[in-house]
């Protein structure tokens, strides 16, 4: 897969332009002889294979828990899903609302 492949919805990590102290300091990572504010390409897509394996694990644990509790609507599977995964801090809150929008695709709700 190519770093290109990222959907465009899939979010980007914000980093703040400067960060507070005696002198301005300005956040970026030297890669590849650059410096760089915010993720780079590759990283972006490293973190959307990370959510979209997720996503494709979710989905046989929400159909089981939909199946086990009938009497729920689908949203209420998918907020206990969310609830879930917020509490294992794998994913950053943007991602995880990717992650659940996601998933509702690939159940087809």
């Amino acid at each position: 897969m190519e770093t290109s492949d990222v959907p465009e919805g899939f979010p980007r990590e914000s980093m703040p332009a400067v960060v507070p102290g005696g002198q301005p300091k300005i956040c970026v990572a030297l890669t590849g002889g650059r410096y760089v504010a915010g993720q780079t390409r590759e990283e972006r897509h490293e973190r959307w294979l990370i959510c979209e394996d997720l996503a494709d694990q979710l989905v046989p644990v929400a159909r089981k828990d939909a199946a086990k509790h009938p009497e729920y609507p689908p949203e209420q599977t998918l907020e206990r899903a969310r609830v879930a995964v917020a509490r294992k801090g794998w994913v950053s809150p943007d991602e995880l609302a990717w992650l659940m929008r996601r998933l509702r695709t690939l159940l087809g709700w």
